[in-house]
């Protein structure tokens, strides 16, 4: 049996594939998006979350921990990096969730009986279970064995990903998955990594070798406005996916909002939205239009 680190699961998710579904999010990514709605994703180490809002002044985190990392301050709680372990001892006591730690392990069969627990749901809507983070892929032997599990009930997998991930592992996750949904958030490298911090020249060259496979893919565009929302992108965009083999793709848009700043703030850290907006309306329909002039169906969230 396989453990997993994992930091959230959505139930009753719409816009992580087909139908109604179970969304597995596993923590830790390779990429560092500057818009990312996931920040607490990236590490791959448990982190502790603070919302000042919600704390009462109770004192019972401060009295609580044992490496009396926790002090009570006329501005909420402050933690001593230098003193807290991470063991969750605050988070376990907070009567209003103010604390909480982000990631921790869970084994095959505990996600298996969540996943089961919604069955209902997939046969109803045609669902089942997305695996997304962070980059799942980059827990290969936890995916693997939740894929297999998965399959054995009949229960529909997608699996969520960057692409910036061993070759071999991609072509391995192919055999036991029913959907990707492959992230592409521009097609020139310089741009990819000033605005993600790695090239994409690996991520382009899997989805190629992917989609030879004749995997279904879906292509999910995070679409941020003075990003990567430019008709010279979009037209790259396009006809580098119009022309790869396999099945025809599916294009799913997914407009950049800020609603996320909240969990910045939670993770102590500071987010830079220069030069980002959401994308207009009328942005969003030529964009349609682009994907459409090339033969492939896009549309707007999924």
């Amino acid at each position: 049996m396989e453990s997993g680190f994992i930091f959230d699961i959505k139930r009753y998710s719409i816009n992580d594939g087909p139908g109604i579904r179970i969304t597995i999010f596993l923590k830790g990514c390779n990429l560092h998006c500057a818009w990312c709605h996931n920040p607490e994703s990236i590490s791959s180490k448990p982190q502790k979350m603070y919302a000042a809002n919600k704390c009462i002044g109770c004192n019972t985190c401060v009295v609580n921990c044992p490496e009396h990392a926790c002090i009570l301050t006329k501005d909420g709680i402050v933690t001593d990096p230098d003193l807290c372990k991470l063991c969750g001892k605050c988070a376990e006591v907070c009567p209003t969730k103010a604390t909480e730690i982000s990631g921790r392990m869970e084994t095959s069969e505990t996600i298996m009986k969540a996943i089961e627990k919604e069955v209902v749901f997939f046969d109803q809507s045609e669902g089942g279970v997305t695996f997304s983070g962070g980059e799942p892929l980059l827990q290969p032997k936890f995916l693997f064995e939740m894929l297999d599990l998965c399959g054995a009930r009949g229960i529909h997998r997608a699996v969520d990903t960057a692409g910036l991930i061993n070759t071999g592992t991609l072509l391995e996750a192919a055999k036991k998955t029913d959907l990707f949904l492959y992230d592409f958030k521009m097609f020139n490298s310089e741009r990819h990594k000033k605005w993600t911090g790695v090239s994409n020249e690996k991520i382009l060259e899997n989805l190629k070798i992917l989609s030879k496979t004749g995997a279904d893919i879906n292509i999910r565009i995070p679409l941020i406005a003075g990003v990567n929302d430019d008709d010279e992108n979009i037209e790259n965009t396009a006809q580098f996916v119009s022309s790869l083999e396999g099945k025809r793709k599916k294009i799913n848009i997914l407009p950049y909002h800020n609603i996320m700043l909240q969990k910045y703030a939670k993770l102590g850290k500071e987010y830079n939205s220069t030069d980002m907006e959401e994308p207009d309306k009328e942005k969003l329909a030529c964009i349609i239009s682009i994907f459409t002039s090339y033969n492939l169906a896009a549309q707007t969230g999924g």
